[in-house]
């Protein structure tokens, strides 16, 4: 687990300055935010590396591949984060080495942090996803979760990703919001965190109230998340977008449409109130809902609700060459 010590260091407590800047450059304010937000954002977003989270992993990985022979050999996760996708997805058998890249300092280094922490085969580096810096055919898969509405050129990023697969190598991302689900998920995130930071207080709920500057340095954060959202998606347009950039076998899917009307407040709430609050059980019942509404979506909205309704969109495609996996 290495990373490579030339790449510049996490920033996690920007300057007033340093913020300002950031609103009129966007890969500054994509650093400030990311490297502001790594350390607790795992606990922000209910983020673990066990069953839970390698399930829902592999069930992306599955909803847009469901056939692919695995494990595959190299994969790269663009955007890492704190590596949730790839560390979760080859928990579940889906890569044997991985190789993390963002442009936040902050995140690479929790991100291989995890990775050993699980006794993974993972590197990572910082890394602009439109110059990704590996040769060209490297990799034979090549993931991502909830990265492709951060880059300014998505096109330019798919294309290097069909660079640095190997002939017959796929990619895979999911959690990219869609444009109507945006609409309906912000709305609904907005309305919770002013109530629940109202209501909380109250007195006999001060319990329940983080102290106010964690929920100030939290409102800032929104602030700078608000210029670090570039796009929402349309699957066909999306999926025109990666047959644009050379890959072949395209597919976009959706999901998530009761579960995202339920999943958005659920997760503004957390976000809003003490991390000790919400126990391993809560956490757990607020799973098996996500489950219960997920198995609705599947069952009856899919076959009643047009795909773009629905919030998360899932995209894959394969490097044109030899026999796709």
């Amino acid at each position: 687990m290495t990373v490579r010590p030339e790449d510049p260091a996490p920033n996690p407590h920007a300057t007033e300055a340093e913020v300002q800047a950031a609103y009129s450059d966007n890969k500054l304010a994509q650093v400030l935010y990311h490297d502001w937000e790594a350390e607790t954002y795992d606990d922000k977003w209910s983020i673990s590396y066990d069953e839970r989270c390698i399930e829902y992993a592999r069930g992306r990985f599955d909803a847009v591949v469901p056939d692919a022979p695995l494990p595959y050999e190299r994969a790269l996760e663009l955007g890492c984060g704190t590596g949730f996708f790839l560390l979760n997805l080859m928990q579940g058998g889906v890569a044997k080495r991985g190789s993390v890249t963002d442009l936040s300092p902050g995140m690479v280094k929790v991100a291989t942090r995890n990775g050993q922490n699980l006794g993974l085969d993972v590197d990572g580096r910082v890394a602009d996803a439109e110059t990704i810096p590996y040769e060209d055919d490297t990799f034979d898969l090549v993931c991502g979760h909830a990265v492709l509405h951060h880059i300014p050129d998505v096109e330019l990023a798919l294309k290097e990703c069909l660079r640095v697969l190997k002939p017959g190598g796929r990619f895979v991302f999911a959690g990219e919001p869609t444009t109507i689900g945006n609409i309906y998920a912000r709305r609904l995130g907005q309305a919770t965190w002013k109530v629940t930071t109202e209501i909380t207080k109250l007195p006999f709920l001060k319990d329940w109230r983080r102290p106010q500057e964690e929920l100030d340095e939290s409102s800032r954060a929104a602030a700078l998340e608000a210029v670090v959202d570039l796009h929402t998606f349309d699957p066909s347009d999306l999926e025109a977008m990666a047959r644009s950039a050379g890959a072949i076998e395209v597919q976009a899917k959706t999901e998530e449409f009761a579960a995202a009307l339920w999943g958005w407040p659920v997760r503004t709430f957390e976000a809003a109130v003490p991390a000790e609050k919400l126990t391993i059980g809560y956490r757990m019942a607020q799973y098996r809902a996500w489950l219960g509404f997920s198995w609705l979506d599947e069952k009856v909205m899919r076959h009643i609700v047009p795909r773009q309704f629905f919030y998360n969109a899932m995209i894959t495609g394969v490097k044109p060459g030899v026999s796709a996996k």
